[in-house]
């Protein structure tokens, strides 16, 4: 998953905000100091709260690189913890219900799913595109 931030040059130094995610702002006295900071700010702003029922907006793929407007790609496990909370939200369903309906045990097994440190299954991914027919791997993880 790939944002775009525009960046803005003042002063000595640069700011830059994500076009897609309104809030979304950081800075940096570089140039390569603003793209590390464009990438831990993202990934903040786009990793939840487990409760939260607000989700970010996803990437805009009709935005256009330019000079002053570059993309910068989410962490894939954040990125994958994302789509997974954005289908369940999408569906209006609770944790508890998305871990009835994938069959698991417990909504713990569940809720790591939309954790940051998630690293799941071929037959756990299985278990998602089953309950969630619109999730995209691809989409999640594209580089």
């Amino acid at each position: 998953m790939k944002y775009h931030f525009k960046i803005h040059k003042e002063g000595n130094g640069f700011w830059a905000q994500c076009i897609e995610l309104t809030g979304c702002v950081t800075e940096g006295d570089s140039i390569s100091e603003l793209q590390k900071n464009m990438h831990e700010a993202l990934n903040l702003y786009v990793e939840e709260a487990e409760d939260s029922r607000d989700l970010a907006h996803l990437p805009d793929e009709s935005i256009q690189v330019t000079r002053n407007i570059v993309e910068i790609q989410l962490d894939p496990q954040i990125a994958f913890a994302f789509m997974v909370r954005y289908c369940r939200i999408k569906h209006g369903l609770t944790q508890q219900q998305a871990a009835k309906k994938m069959g698991f045990d417990t909504i713990y097994s569940y809720q790591r799913l939309e954790g940051k440190r998630c690293n799941p299954s071929l037959k756990i991914i299985s278990k998602i595109k089953q309950a969630f027919p619109d999730f995209s791997i691809d989409y999640a993880l594209s580089c």
